[in-house]
């Protein structure tokens, strides 16, 4: 799916306002004066199977909000909870936002397409059709979310924000007919942007059972008919101890941290960076695998594509003995059962994998060094295509960014259709 731009023309009068430059012929309105406003509740939970077991109406928490439009959501409540309790159902085409679960919760948006009652930590806001279309004010919302977070801070000593806030909460407003011609046109930037994120899932599922297929041997690539063998991982790796002070050089290395280790692809995050700390550092080579010992950075690697030095809660990893491939080595440290056997950690704190125990586990591979060559190729090709779709997905979300600020600050404008 292709984002098509639409019809559009910058904008010419304008006006300064409390919200900024706006088109001279667009409002603004607090969100209490053009909608009806109400929240809801939690039934007791002591009383299960009355309000919850079995329930068929839609229930919103502030975890279901997902900045989008809501069709399920995570629980039900029956009928007598909407009769028993301070809860109704609310209908299609409301726009939910959380007021509670901390910073990062509060202002999250929900547009509802089903109907659904609420719990106490979301403002139900119903807007007046002939002055706000409720997708505009999604995204209105969504594009100002940092608003909420001074609005919090300075409420109280647990952050929120209140029903009376967003009420108070000003939009800037052009009439119904641009509203819902610019809600079309983000509606379509998200839609480009769903397809990719599914498209790069199903990519990263592909990849993944290609993975458990082609390093187990159960599949073979044409061509290849040798026996493979066994051995513990450190017969077909070494970890380099190499070790070093960065300010001893007279050059400043590359230096690599945990935080630039991506786990989709084995490539690296950002820019490497001149290493200014004094504390010891691991060697590494270009060619070498880095693979990220503590627990919570098992899933990152990375094959070193320059020399330079690296945390020391880094391993350094080079093929060795029958193994001859680099990249072979890099995707043997993401199959599951390694990530597994180096889950095996010691103390407590700050749990890292033992190289004494993943040393000992146990692989097969190929004893043909050009078949381990070839199911590299395969599995690099695959991290290329979803390297290519997160670059793309990358960009359709700046354009969607660049868009709402364009379109929801009247700086472009849409034209009506042609009749």
């Amino acid at each position: 799916m292709e984002l098509r731009e639409p019809s559009a023309r910058y904008l010419t009068g304008t006006k300064r306002t409390e919200l900024g430059v706006l088109p001279s012929d667009w409002e603004i309105a607090e969100v209490g004066a053009i909608s009806e406003t109400a929240s809801g509740t939690t039934p007791p939970r002591s009383q299960h199977e009355r309000f919850y077991q079995r329930g068929m109406n839609a229930w919103v928490k502030t975890m279901d909000l997902n900045n989008a439009e809501i069709r399920i959501t995570d629980e039900s409540v029956t009928d007598r909870a909407l009769q028993e309790t301070s809860l109704r159902l609310f209908p299609a085409g409301s726009v939910l936002v959380a007021m509670y679960g901390g910073l990062r919760q509060i202002g999250r948006t929900g547009l509802l397409r089903i109907p659904a009652a609420v719990n106490q930590a979301i403002t139900v806001v119903r807007p007046r059709r002939e002055a706000l279309c409720p997708e505009f004010l999604l995204f209105y919302l969504n594009y100002r979310v940092g608003y909420w977070q001074s609005v919090a801070s300075s409420s109280r000593k647990d952050p929120n924000i209140t029903g009376a806030d967003v009420r108070a909460f000003k939009l800037a407003l052009p009439t119904v007919g641009e509203q819902e011609r610019i809600a079309a046109a983000l509606a379509d930037a998200d839609a480009l942007i769903d397809s990719l994120e599914q498209l790069l899932t199903k990519k990263r599922q592909i990849k993944q059972g290609a993975m458990q297929e082609l390093l187990s041997g159960k599949r073979r690539l044409p061509g290849f008919d040798q026996p493979w063998i066994s051995r513990p991982f450190g017969g077909i790796a070494s970890l380099s101890r190499d070790r070093v002070n960065p300010s001893s050089l007279s050059i400043p290395p590359l230096c690599v941290e945990l935080e630039n280790l991506q786990a989709s692809t084995g490539r690296l995050v950002g820019e490497a960076f001149e290493s200014q700390q004094v504390a010891t550092k691991s060697v590494f080579r270009r060619g070498d695998v880095l693979f990220g010992k503590l627990r919570a950075y098992l899933r990152k690697y990375w094959l070193a594509e320059f020399d330079g030095v690296c945390s020391t809660e880094i391993w350094v990893l080079r093929p060795t003995g029958e193994l001859s491939s680099q990249t072979y080595l890099l995707y043997t440290v993401q199959r599951d059962d390694f990530i597994e056997a180096a889950s095996t950690a010691y103390g407590t704190h700050m749990p890292r994998s033992d190289w004494k125990i993943v040393a000992e586990f146990e692989l097969l591979f190929p004893s043909d060094a050009s078949e381990q060559v070839q199911i590299a190729n395969v599995l690099s090709d695959m991290d290329a295509e979803i390297t290519t779709l997160e670059s793309r997905l990358t960009k359709a979300r700046a354009v969607k960014q660049a868009m709402a600020q364009a379109l929801l600050t009247g700086r472009i404008r849409l034209l009506e259709p042609q009749t």
